[in-house]
């Protein structure tokens, strides 16, 4: 009979392990898909960026835009 207890005590435990790590998976997943989503976003915000800066130094006149005489 006290080995039925124990077993029943380690089954109850294992229950309560894999409950909390389910809640642990589950919020590590939601703070992947949400850090996802910011890389995303920056990563389109660097493209944006840097094709501003492109245009913008190929609109600029004078000597940035020409190369140097040793090229």
């Amino acid at each position: 009979m006290s080995d039925v207890k124990g077993l029943g005590e380690r089954i109850d435990a294992l229950e309560m392990r894999i409950a909390y790590q389910d809640e642990t998976i589950e919020t590590l997943n939601q703070t992947i898909t949400a850090q996802w989503a910011e890389i995303d976003k920056l990563t389109r915000q660097f493209g944006e960026l840097k094709e501003r800066v492109r245009e913008a130094e190929s609109n600029v006149p004078g000597p940035a835009n020409e190369r140097p005489p040793h090229y």
